[in-house]
């Protein structure tokens, strides 16, 4: 790919030096702008084909460096793996339907439908059956898992959820569990080693690692996994241990491969999941445990949780688990956080990234009344600092790209600390 100029804002700072300034509490030229983008918004919003979006990592740098020069942004999330340069080897043929739907058929008889405008679905051949089975479905009872065997879960490689865990394109069997060393393949890393060569050292480059709960969701599946809090409570703590390990050695790899901040990804930790006090017992120490083992190797990188909807009511045990900062803070109704009722509360002693409504606000609201929105949002968020101009959650796919574009415009013109 070629290199492009570095410089994505122009001002006093760098992207990656407001961000990092922010990051650390502190107060920049101005608020930055960071918004987590869906697949399905890259998709739509660039030429970059769903299957090579999904399954090489040139295809998603693309993807990443265009909207992010587009929109103007000062980061940029990694939240897709990397894949091997001859990521065409595995595959059979790539079919493509009328709607720009692509499937991806391997050569093992497995395939993947990349839809033009969401998430893939991957279909394995059941070793019992012989017939096609969506990875969801093979998910497995709680009794069933063998915590020795878990380390680390990504329902984003290619093949999708897999017990016990194996590369699809590069394992013969499962992984070694026992050896911590050797989990994550080099290629793992390969789109954060090329974002960073195409977007230049000027931009603030953000891993993403999957919080322990969230990977007990993904293993157990929602309902199976809230009602094994209940029935197997023991048993889930001994996995969310073991997970936590494998999101330590992931989120210290993150780093070393040079991103500026680690996100750890626990969506499903809301109101809408789980209590104050299963949140209390489930999530807080074993992300603590997390965070804790990141810093323990690569002490002052920013850490930061993704965690929507229903937040209001645990900001104090989110920050208990010894984060720096926390991401999304959905408004009503989609959430339960109002952006200056939380910056009362939390000060600078975490950042705050978000709050602005990707569905009520971007993808319903007009324009105008979307800037409005916005602007009120900036004036809530950036008084002393600490602060991250940003969607609440991912931007809908389909969002008008104007309106994205008209978020760094507000940041620059209103969001100047020297100014005030």
């Amino acid at each position: 790919m070629e290199k492009k100029d570095d410089t994505i804002n122009n001002g006093a700072l760098t992207s990656r030096e407001r961000m990092t300034i922010a990051m650390h509490k502190g107060v920049p030229d101005r608020v930055p702008v960071m918004c987590q983008l869906s697949i399905g918004h890259y998709l739509l919003n660039t030429d970059v084909t769903p299957a090579r979006l999904w399954h090489s990592s040139e295809g998603f740098v693309e993807a990443l460096v265009t909207l992010a020069r587009r929109y103007r942004f000062d980061g940029i999330l990694v939240n897709l793996p990397g894949h091997l340069e001859n990521w065409r080897d595995g595959i059979e043929r790539i079919d493509t339907a009328p709607d720009g739907t692509e499937t991806v058929h391997w050569k093992d008889g497995a395939y993947t439908v990349c839809p033009p405008d969401d998430n893939v679905q991957n279909y394995r051949i059941d070793p019992v059956t012989g017939s096609h089975v969506r990875d969801s479905a093979m998910r497995l009872t709680v009794d069933e898992v063998e915590v020795d065997r878990l380390f680390y879960e990504c329902p984003h490689t290619n093949g999708g959820l897999k017990y016990p865990y194996f590369y699809y394109d590069t394992d013969s069997g499962p992984r070694d569990a026992g050896d911590p060393d050797n989990w994550f393949p080099p290629h793992e890393f390969r789109t954060i080693d090329l974002l960073r060569e195409s977007a230049g050292e000027d931009m603030s480059i953000h891993g993403e690692v999957f919080s322990p709960f969230t990977q007990l969701m993904e293993l157990l599946g929602y309902e199976n996994a809230l009602i094994s809090l209940i029935t197997h409570p023991e048993k889930c703590r001994d996995i969310l241990a073991r997970f936590a390990e494998g999101a330590v050695w992931y989120g210290r790899k993150l780093v070393e491969h040079d991103c500026d901040a680690v996100l750890m990804s626990s969506a499903f930790a809301g109101g809408g999941f789980i209590s104050r006090g299963m949140y209390e017992t489930f999530v807080l120490p074993f992300e603590k445990r997390v965070w804790d083992g990141i810093r323990a190797a690569h002490p002052g990188i920013p850490c930061y949780t993704h965690t929507c909807g229903a937040i209001g009511d645990r900001l104090d045990l989110m920050e208990a688990t010894g984060l720096d900062g926390i991401d999304t803070f959905d408004p009503p109704p989609l959430g339960t956080v109002n952006l200056w009722e939380a910056k009362e509360l939390l000060g600078t002693r975490i950042f705050i990234k978000g709050n602005i409504d990707s569905v009520n606000t971007l993808l319903l609201k007009p324009l105008d009344a979307a800037t409005g929105n916005v602007r009120k949002t900036l004036a809530w968020g950036k008084p002393g600092g600490a602060y991250i101009l940003s969607t609440a959650c991912s931007v809908a796919p389909r969002v008008e790209p104007e309106k994205l574009e008209a978020i760094a415009a507000v940041a620059e013109t209103e969001g100047c600390y020297n100014s005030q």
